[in-house]
């Protein structure tokens, strides 16, 4: 039997740093209207290398929502490191976001992204591991310890808020694995993944970027609501309810404690991080854990059932946890596990804060386009939340958690709770500053509720 190996802590490299574009230094000249007019000039091409932080950017960095995005990539041959780097130099780093820093103005306390020259070799990563022929059990369990250490482990402020990670051990899945971290502030799921895309290309033609199959929509937008009261007054009366459970949940409306909440033993970590990566004081102690599925199977049951792949996720995150809460509850009952048995309580309230992404992508080609010729496109994060109902319960039929799924979801889409607290969300930060929506808002609704799906699919 193989030994499992300890957990791998990342390489520290808090003194990489990026080398920031050098300031215009103007020389000993005389005084005339020709200096002031070459001065300004240098001054506007300053201005047009930096960009104000948005207010999602701000909230990003704040405490205890410091939040990393982190990407397991399995490959079925040996990584080769320099191949990478290289790939890496004609594509990602020509982003503004991933060649650009993020600073704050000492006077005012605004915090702005800073483009600067972007050493390739301070963000690729490349541990020891020793020994590199383990056994595959082994191997997962150090590629698992490896990816849970990252989220705790702060990023240098220094250079560009993104890493790349990679561990030429054989696991069970792959030959090879490769994990790519962001901070949340680069950018939403949505136009990370888009931009990923659009550094690759076709392997039938090198030249060409990859061709992505686009399903037809399933309603055109809100603008069908015009022409049927019905559905325009489900609208109203749905953003309306919603809107008045987003203020009471920011009140005093809590989901019921169960045993997804965790207890026991409050770790105290005053000097360390939480999961997010931001600083915690009282926090259980947390890992990282993944389940590999297969997207086929994803896909038939989609087909099948004539739902979204998203409708088939929520079904599964609801039957998963509704098994193991009532296994928790056996236990308690019982001493030891009965799943035959239905041991939930009667009433069980767990919402899930989904994250919607309200603003469509740039596009594979645009974003192509915008890394090559340094052009512009739409980036950043534009997204809003949605508190939603999670049925708790037991099904004979498996598919009974997708169906009810589906319902739910339906039932957010008529609505435009997303989209106000979004915009809620801004107007707080104009009015009150971005650390009264983070401790008022976020910090209640993250509290208040029980999962946080994401709507990336």
């Amino acid at each position: 039997m193989a030994s499992t190996p300890p957990p791998l802590r990342p390489i520290d490299t808090s003194r990489a740093n990026t080398t920031p574009a050098a300031p215009a230094n103007n020389s000993r000249e005389k005084h005339d209207g020709r200096n002031q007019h070459h001065a300004a000039v240098l001054e506007g091409a300053a201005a047009a290398e930096e960009e104000p932080a948005s207010p999602a950017t701000r909230l990003f960095h704040t405490r205890n929502l410091n939040c990393y995005i982190i990407a397991v990539l399995g490959c079925s041959t040996k990584i080769d490191v320099e191949v990478v780097k290289k790939g890496l130099e004609s594509t990602l780093v020509n982003h503004p976001r991933f060649s650009s820093t993020l600073s704050e103005d000492k006077r005012s306390g605004k915090k702005r992204w800073v483009r600067g020259k972007v050493d390739v070799e301070k963000h690729v990563i490349c541990p020891e591991l020793e020994p590199a022929d383990m056994e595959a059990t082994a191997a997962d369990m150090l590629v698992e310890n490896y990816t849970s250490s990252l989220t705790t482990k702060e990023m240098d402020m220094s250079k560009p808020l993104w890493d790349i990670h990679i561990l030429n051990v054989k696991t069970s899945e792959a030959n090879s694995t490769g994990i790519l971290r962001m901070h949340h502030s680069l950018g939403d799921g949505i136009s990370l993944i888009s931009l990923f895309l659009a550094c690759t290309r076709k392997t039938s033609d090198p030249d060409a970027l990859p061709t992505i199959p686009t399903a037809a929509r399933r309603r055109p937008g809100f603008g069908f609501l015009l022409g049927s009261p019905f559905l325009f007054l489900m609208l109203v009366v749905n953003t309306v309810v919603d809107m008045l459970l987003f203020l009471a949940t920011l009140l005093f409306l809590k989901d019921t404690h169960t045993p997804l909440k965790g207890g026991g033993i409050i770790i105290k970590k005053s000097h360390t991080t939480d999961s997010c990566g931001g600083r915690a004081a009282d926090l259980p102690g947390r890992r990282l854990v993944h389940r590999t599925i297969s997207l086929d199977d994803i896909k038939l049951i989609k087909n099948a059932l004539n739902v979204t792949v998203n409708d088939v996720l929520m079904g599964i995150l609801q039957a998963g946890m509704s098994r193991y809460l009532n296994r928790k509850y056996g236990k308690q009952k019982w001493s030891e596990s009965n799943d035959n048995k239905n041991n939930l309580p009667k009433s069980v309230r767990l919402r899930g804060a989904v994250i919607f992404n309200i603003r469509p992508s740039a596009g594979i080609k645009a974003l192509a386009e915008m890394m090559e010729k340094k052009s512009k496109a739409k980036w950043g994060n534009k997204i809003g939340y949605a508190l939603t109902p999670l049925f708790i319960g037991l099904q004979e039929n498996p598919l009974g958690y997708i169906y009810k799924a589906k319902a739910i979801i339906d039932r957010k889409k008529l609505s435009l709770e997303s989209r106000l607290s979004f915009s809620a969300a801004h107007l707080i930060v104009k009015l009150f500053g971005i650390e009264c929506l983070k401790r008022e808002t976020m910090a209640d609704v993250v509290q208040h509720s029980e999962a946080y799906p994401s709507n990336m699919v």
